[in-house]
């Protein structure tokens, strides 16, 4: 399956012109012959976690754009953004997954990034989501989900690619890249790291983007632009890894 990562600016909490900044970047995408395409946490607002009045309801502006983009390319196209659902009035840092029958699949953030506000505001899930797209096994995290790598083993066995939509900051970026390598190699699977560019809420983002195969080498990255990455990513590669290697087996759970 090819993958696209579209590294992007956001205009902070300004759907329409996130939508209309970002619909050309997915038709080049899916031009390109991407099948699943990710986008950033936050795709259409930006990290805003200080007003309460930034969510949507389930099925709202943003996921109408993500079905509409993925119906109009015939492709897979993800992205987070904040959901109001069950009736709270607190959304879900929700990631969004369209597909091009129409339907969806989401996974609702579960570490709320307590140190820049946003359990205050936001939600946090509490269910793991793994789906399959073209016969990858994806499982779905969030930005600050990539700090707590327990989970990310508790799902490896039944994962062959982990998605991480984000807004992780210039500040922080080693970390950033560290533990998305790290990921991959603990749990011999692909990780797809998406993050953006720009400015917004005081922070500056410079990206480093990129795609890590099950050995932990780097197959695309980006550095600090707007940009587009891809990368062929595929099932039995992960198959074949752990049979070369079959660390997996030997993970012990002593708590």
């Amino acid at each position: 399956m090819k993958i696209a990562v579209i590294q992007h600016d956001i205009a902070w909490a300004d759907r329409e012109a996130n939508f209309a900044a970002l619909a050309p970047l997915i038709s080049k995408a899916a031009d390109n012959n991407a099948q699943f395409i990710v986008l950033s946490e936050m795709f259409s607002t930006g990290f805003v976690v200080d007003r309460d009045d930034i969510g949507e309801p389930l099925g709202g502006p943003s996921s109408q754009f993500l079905s509409r983009m993925a119906h109009e390319h015939n492709v897979t196209i993800c992205g987070s953004c904040p959901e109001i659902q069950n009736g709270d009035t607190r959304p879900f840092n929700s990631l969004v997954v369209a597909h091009p029958n129409g339907t969806f699949d989401r996974y609702s953030k579960i570490h709320s990034f307590t140190y820049g506000g946003e359990d205050k505001y936001f939600r946090a899930g509490d269910s793991f989501v793994t789906i399959a797209v073209h016969d990858i096994r994806i499982s779905l995290f969030v930005c600050y989900d990539l700090r707590f790598a327990n989970e990310f083993w508790s799902l490896a066995e039944s994962t062959d690619a982990y998605v991480i939509p984000a807004n992780w900051p210039e500040s922080r970026r080693e970390h950033w890249i560290s533990l998305l390598t790290s990921r991959a190699i603990e749990n011999q699977a692909y990780v797809v790291g998406c993050n953006r560019v720009g400015d917004g809420g005081g922070l500056h983002y410079v990206g480093d983007s990129r795609i890590i195969d099950p050995l932990g080498t780097v197959i695309a990255d980006a550095a600090s632009d707007a940009t587009i990455i891809y990368a062929d990513i595929d099932a039995h590669t992960v198959t074949a890894v752990r049979q070369k290697f079959p660390f997996l087996q030997d993970r012990r759970n002593l708590i």
